[in-house]
């Protein structure tokens, strides 16, 4: 059964097709109970903005690290406090990228935002 691509509301990660959804496809939301439970929280919506604005302040073609908008949002330079941000800003990297603002890159190539790993940076969709 070939399904349209959905992705999940909460993380941007691809939702995978189960034979279990079938009946229901059109409702499925969330890839996880993880982020069925967690949801979108006003620190996401805050983190989205951080990013684009830190973006839209550099000059053409320059990107972000993560980091920077975690670290933004935190306001603190204690390193535990904003490393805890660094997945929700992960998050919020994905989301951004499936409404066509921004695009992630690794290497300085372009990344699928379901499946990377390991460092990226953030750009502005030109």
């Amino acid at each position: 059964m070939n399904k349209p691509r959905k992705i999940c509301i909460v993380c941007g990660r691809d939702i995978h097709w189960r034979k279990k959804w079938q009946n229901n496809w059109h409702q499925v939301k969330y890839c996880s109970n993880a982020c069925r439970k967690s949801g979108i929280t006003d620190s996401d919506v805050k983190l989205e903005e951080i990013i684009i604005n830190l973006l839209d302040s550099r000059k053409t073609g320059a990107t972000i690290c993560p980091s920077e908008a975690a670290r933004a949002l935190v306001g603190s330079d204690d390193e535990l406090q904003w490393r805890l941000m660094m997945e929700p800003a992960r998050r919020a990297a994905r989301r951004l990228v499936h409404e066509g603002k921004i695009v992630i890159m690794q290497s300085g190539k372009m990344v699928d935002p379901s499946k990377f790993k390991g460092p990226i940076r953030l750009k502005l969709k030109s």
